[in-house]
């Protein structure tokens, strides 16, 4: 058979023995009318009055500013759609566009560049309102909202007098599902704050994965913080797997986002009755692919379905490894994470972006390095060894090598158990439950 695999901007297709099993959840509908939904949404939204009521509220005592956040590149978020129709709804109850502040809840990663604020807002946004980086090691842009726990959050989105969080909900591999309060928590906070968010303890905790709320260690946190800083009305988005919105849930933080992860949940998952040998997925494709850091997401999504010492072939387009923090952890313990992991446990400090490579090794305690098989063009052989995985062997593009090595394996191991995630992170793989469990 042949199964398409999202890769970089496009999408890679491999040929695959036919008893191989495709994890994918239903097909998603697409909205017929985004435009409309999105309007409707702001009109009749979940568990609060109308964003115009809201709005018209505010400016009885006064409204001098609004942020609306958006998510950072990393995410395939339909924010021209979303914040065009929020912004004719502020226009018509008397906000101004030179009133309203784009805020891009970066978290820890990087600062935007140009390109990307037009690949992520259109040529017209950016004229018609300011656009920001939240930078949270700037400790000159961030305010103190709590002593107990200390929690500092972006001081344009404290002091807005409207302040309307989006983002986009699906599978996460550490806080259950994206959107709603992530776009607070870890998105706009300080550095202290996303330490305690990522922290050793609760990167963990084996109920810190994706498709998970109730026991989150990591979602509990960020739920916290969200209401501790306060969020006056959330707009997230659901997508389908060609990216074209599929839901918009705008109202309440909480019930509007607990509404748009049931949706997402059951759209997303794929069962798995039996665990496999080899394990083909990929990293999601463009933007998640961008760098490694993100590409982790991708590995461990594939852990439910993967056997003890099985094998997992990743597909990803990556050209970076991520910020110089997460790189400055490869260099100093680069494969070597059983001393990483050590260190992380024993030195009671959370160093920037250690959370990932906590999250790789959940992969690496299952399969090894020898197992974890990168596919890509981006990284030299050595950073691949050197970032604890095996660059995929053969001649030619990295397609053409993840397509012999399958070809490979399946000539060595007939019986094998062969499985492949076209979707990558963004399925929501579900192991069944062991008899007795």
């Amino acid at each position: 058979m042949q199964v398409s695999l999202r890769y970089g901007k496009g999408h890679a297709t491999l040929t695959l023995p036919e008893h191989t099993v495709v994890l994918s959840g239903p097909e998603i509908p697409a909205l017929p009318n985004p435009e409309a939904a999105v309007r409707d949404a702001l009109r009749s939204p979940i568990a609060c009055g109308p964003l115009a009521e809201i709005v018209q509220r505010k400016r009885e005592a006064g409204i001098d500013s609004v942020v609306i956040t958006l998510s950072d590149i990393t995410r395939p978020v339909p924010n021209e759609l979303l914040i065009t129709a929020l912004l004719e709804v502020l226009n018509a109850n008397g906000v101004r566009d030179d009133q309203v502040t784009l805020l891009i809840a970066t978290g820890m990663h990087r600062p935007s560049t140009d390109e990307e604020i037009e690949i992520m807002l259109g040529r017209e946004l950016p004229k018609r309102c300011r656009v920001v980086d939240h930078r949270a090691q700037d400790l000159d842009t961030v305010t103190k909202v709590c002593d107990d726990p200390p929690v500092s959050v972006n001081t344009l989105y404290k002091d807005a007098d409207v302040k309307i969080v989006t983002g986009l909900i699906e599978p996460h591999f550490m806080a259950g599902f994206s959107g709603g309060r992530k776009g607070v928590c870890p998105g706009l906070v300080d550095l202290e704050t996303v330490q305690r968010f990522h922290g050793y303890d609760t990167m963990g905790d084996p109920n810190s994965v994706e498709g998970r709320l109730d026991g989150n260690p990591c979602h509990n946190i960020a739920h916290k913080v969200a209401h501790v800083v306060g969020v006056d009305f959330l707009v997230n988005v659901a997508i389908t797997h060609d990216r074209k919105p599929a839901g918009i849930y705008c109202g309440d933080l909480d019930e509007a986002f607990l509404t748009g992860c049931r949706d997402v949940a059951g759209w997303t998952s794929a069962r798995v009755d039996e665990p496999f040998d080899l394990v083909v997925t990929s990293a999601g494709g463009f933007p998640l692919d961008k760098n490694f850091y993100q590409t982790v997401k991708g590995m461990c999504t594939a852990l439910p379905a993967l056997k003890d010492d099985a094998t997992l072939l990743m597909l990803s387009a990556c050209d970076e490894v991520g910020e110089p923090d997460f790189i400055k952890l490869y260099d100093r313990f680069g494969p070597d994470w059983q001393a990483f992991l050590n260190h992380i446990e024993t030195s009671g400090v959370t160093d920037k972006d250690q959370w990932e490579y906590q999250m790789q090794t959940r992969v690496l305690q299952r399969v090894g390095i020898a197992g974890l098989i990168l596919a890509n063009d981006g990284l030299s052989p050595d950073v691949q060894r050197q970032i604890a995985t095996t660059p995929c062997p053969g001649d030619g593009e990295a397609v053409s090598r993840a397509q012999g090595f399958i070809d490979v394996w399946a000539d060595v191991n007939p019986d094998g158990r062969l499985a492949v995630i076209p979707e990558g992170p963004y399925t929501m793989i579900q192991a069944a439950v062991p008899a007795g469990a």
